[in-house]
């Protein structure tokens, strides 16, 4: 089993709900994701279990109730997510894939200016 699970995109729906809180009980579940999605409360029993088999949660019982928590970072998923898609859509360069997304992105002030800055430490880094 690798140690980060592959997450589909109805999978990364409920993981962001148990990102967001946890511990949830399959219906705190479903309840959470009501308005998001119009998804049986069965289709998010089964998005949870495959959750599970993939080991990307966890769960606890407490008086007959099951109650589901993340066993993976939300930051982790995104790495792997990132790179995933470097490699499928850039081949793996992550430099044009970056220009791609700053060139079609709707940037505030103050993310540019964190862009610079994290632009200027990496040049700096390289530099010594």
């Amino acid at each position: 089993m690798p140690t980060h699970p592959t997450i589909s995109d109805a999978e990364w729906e409920v993981m962001l709900i148990l990102w967001d809180q946890s511990p949830l009980t399959a219906g705190e579940v479903v309840q959470r994701l009501e308005g998001r999605r119009d998804w049986n409360p069965r289709t998010i029993k089964t998005l949870l279990n495959r959750l599970l088999k993939k080991q990307a949660i966890g769960f606890n019982t407490q008086q007959n109730r099951y109650l589901y928590f993340p066993k993976v970072t939300k930051e982790t998923c995104i790495r792997v997510e990132s790179r995933s898609f470097a490699a499928r859509v850039f081949g793996g360069a992550t430099g044009p894939m970056l220009v791609q997304f700053v060139r079609q992105a709707n940037l505030s002030p103050q993310e540019i200016e964190q862009l610079t800055k994290v632009l200027k430490e990496k040049s700096r880094l390289q530099e010594e």
